[in-house]
């Protein structure tokens, strides 16, 4: 089984991405020794959304067509309205959250992040949490929308707010270190 401290994780984000769901998930898995790399659609740094406005950035190691699935453990997927709206609309980024969802790997998605797993049509038959106001886009994807911090099914794990951050963080740790997870078919 993999070990977080030898686990290669993927963000993947664009502009719009809530601030604390991009940067605690890279320093609390980086502080456990993962390599955290950071893609977006393009090659340069990405501006956060942080509390009603504009914040700061983080660069970006790759873009998403460049990403290769079996460089990677898993993938983490940060809310925010603006970003996952963006990504799930880019065809290089969604072929990466597709990829990610059949093969085994963890897929961790926060906030309005499950819009991509919508997207990728990753939710059916299973159990899922987000952001509330999403909820009837999750569960008319076929999922069962649960109001629960962190919810977790065959290595997908989705959890609602900023508010549940160390439970989703915990929750990708134990799923890496169970490895690859045998997915029924959404």
């Amino acid at each position: 089984m993999p070990s977080i401290d030898t686990a290669r994780i993927l963000i993947l984000a664009t502009d719009g991405y809530e601030r604390s769901e991009l940067r605690l998930p890279r320093d609390e898995l980086s502080k456990r020794g993962a390599k955290v790399t950071i893609a977006s659609l393009e090659k340069r740094a990405i501006k956060s959304w942080d509390k009603g406005d504009w914040g700061d950035t983080v660069d970006v190691d790759l873009t998403a067509k460049d990403v290769f699935v079996r460089d990677f453990d898993a993938l983490v997927l940060p809310g925010g309205q603006i970003n996952p709206d963006l990504l799930r609309k880019d065809p290089d980024a969604m072929r990466v959250v597709t990829d990610f969802v059949q093969s085994g790997m963890v897929v961790a998605a926060i906030c309005h992040a499950p819009w991509l797993l919508v997207e990728a049509d990753a939710l059916k038959g299973r159990k899922a949490t987000s952001y509330a106001s999403i909820r009837k886009d999750v569960e008319n994807a076929g999922a069962q929308w649960v109001d629960a911090k962190v919810v977790c099914d065959h290595g997908i794990v989705t959890s609602r707010s900023p508010d549940d951050l160390d439970a989703f963080v915990a929750k990708i740790v134990e799923e890496i270190e169970e490895g690859r997870h045998d997915r029924r078919a959404a």
